[in-house]
């Protein structure tokens, strides 16, 4: 599995990469922007991710911003709803307006920090990615 872990804050970060790690290839990105640019990158080389955590609080361009780009992305290349990448929106923002958007966006899943790793890999357990 290939994961790409998009958040601002050092500690978020590395507290998933390290929860991902015994199951997949991890990259990250610091900001919005920077994550659109390693999913079309990854996209062109034909190495694509399986898997996005993604902020919503970001700089540069926000998580939702993020997922609506990269469900664009897909969608101009003929990527099939099966074979696109999960998203998970992984954010302290628990309002209700947040988790709407990021449905109506077509993330896979929302999660409210802070991260619990049990509910972490029982997500991805569901997703088929890990067994």
């Amino acid at each position: 599995m290939k994961a790409l872990v998009v958040d601002d804050e050092y500690m978020s970060r590395q507290l998933l990469i390290q929860l991902l790690k015994p199951y997949a290839e991890c990259h990250s990105a610091l900001n919005g922007i920077e994550a659109v640019e390693i999913f079309k990158n990854a996209l062109e080389e034909n190495k694509p991710f399986d898997l996005i955590c993604l902020d919503i609080m970001l700089p540069e361009m926000d998580g939702h911003e993020v997922l609506r780009k990269v469900r664009q992305i897909e969608k101009e290349k003929n990527i099939s709803y099966l074979n696109c990448v999960k998203i998970i929106m992984i954010t302290a923002l628990d309002d209700f307006d947040n988790i709407k958007q990021a449905f109506i966006d077509q993330c896979e899943a929302y999660i409210i920090k802070p991260i619990r790793k049990e509910n972490f890999i029982n997500q991805l357990k569901e997703f088929g990615i890990i067994k």
